[in-house]
């Protein structure tokens, strides 16, 4: 299937010359403000071959805003990392320092999981 029909529901084939497609619509949520956002951070190592990354979890947003918040926290830390499946995944332990900048960023309910 071609890019373009990607959004189309419910059709493998129509001969209808007339027949409209169904698209699905992206639910993209508008971003709440920082102060009513509730983030988890922690430590993990699954599937990673023992190597830790520091997981934040619980943004509610635009896929937009998500990778501008993981993009700081990349720059401020000093490492790689990636945006995907609405999680920031940043390379390294990093769980004390990404916590105290996401209070200096206004997201004043950052909660720490894990040991």
């Amino acid at each position: 299937m071609s890019k373009k029909n990607k959004n189309i529901a419910n059709v493998v084939y129509s001969t209808n010359p007339n027949f409209i497609y169904q698209s699905i619509e992206a639910d993209e949520q508008a971003t709440r403000p920082s102060n009513d956002q509730a983030l988890y951070v922690s430590i993990d190592r699954k599937q990673r071959g023992g190597k830790e990354v520091t997981l934040i979890e619980g943004f509610v947003g635009t896929e937009d805003d998500l990778k501008d918040l993981g993009k700081m926290l990349k720059s401020k830390c000093g490492v790689g990392g990636t945006v995907k499946d609405g999680q920031i995944l940043i390379q390294g332990n990093f769980k004390e320092k990404i916590a105290d900048l996401l209070l200096k960023e206004g997201y004043v309910k950052t909660k720490k999981k894990g040991g």
